[in-house]
């Protein structure tokens, strides 16, 4: 896997390897903690800017989820990418123009935030003749520059997502606010639990709550702990990030 690597990406290699068996240790212990066994918690590495050559390296390593921010990066990258034991995931914004360009391409979309795009997406997929898996992403810090839906409004998006066809909703995502300690954030992690719960236990079609996407370099562990099954990883796995 590492043979044709230049010495600078080996050198970061190295740092990858290390990395992630220490996040892999603390979403263990983290998940123990909450009364869950690790197997449980997804770790997804968010792979912005990272080159393929180490995304793969990760994935040689065990890791068997990514996930890509930015449309464009992820079509440069996507013949590159390892994907027989690995699955691709679309996590950033997404404009419902771009939806054809990966419908097909990702196993989840998770930053659905309006019924255009849910609509768009549900669109595309019946031309493709398969469906897509969707999380409905919450702002919950009601910031009025962050996309999500806001939470009080999340139950009329859940129900309007969830009559299209070719679409299965299979939980929520959330990026909190920045906070200047982690019990603050630990709020809002709490807060989204509470409405995961609180759907969990209504029966919708084509609804379920399979996954809590919340947490990432900074916070995993404490999301982990608030009660989240899916942590999205760049920096802390991958280092910081190289913008070009």
């Amino acid at each position: 896997m590492t043979e044709k690597l230049s010495p600078e990406l080996l050198e970061r290699c190295v740092s990858i390897k290390a990395n992630y068996e220490e996040i892999t240790e603390k979403i263990a212990r983290a998940a123990e903690t909450s009364g869950r066994k690790p197997e449980q918690i997804t770790f997804l590495a968010a792979t912005k800017t990272v080159e393929p050559a180490l995304i793969n390296y990760a994935i040689s390593l065990g890791l068997r989820h990514i996930g890509e921010n930015r449309v464009q990066e992820l079509l440069s990258k996507y013949e590159e990418y390892d994907l027989k034991n690995c699955d691709l995931q679309f996590i950033g914004h997404l404009q419902s123009n771009k939806v054809r360009q990966i419908v097909g391409k990702v196993s989840m979309i998770q930053s659905v935030d309006s019924v255009k795009l849910a609509s768009e997406i549900a669109r595309q997929s019946a031309m493709h003749h398969i469906t897509t898996d969707v999380l409905l992403e919450v702002n919950i810090g009601s910031e009025p520059n962050k996309s999500g839906v806001p939470a009080e409004q999340l139950e009329e998006l859940l129900e309007s997502v969830s009559r299209l066809p070719e679409i299965r909703v299979k939980g929520l995502m959330t990026i909190p606010p920045v906070c200047d300690n982690k019990s603050d954030t630990c709020k809002f992690f709490d807060k989204m639990y509470k409405l995961f719960i609180d759907i969990s236990g209504k029966t919708l079609d084509n609804v379920s709550m399979d996954y809590l996407s919340m947490g990432m370099s900074d916070d995993y562990e404490e999301a982990v702990l608030s009660g989240a099954n899916m942590v999205r990883i760049g920096s802390r796995l991958f280092g910081a990030r190289i913008y070009r």
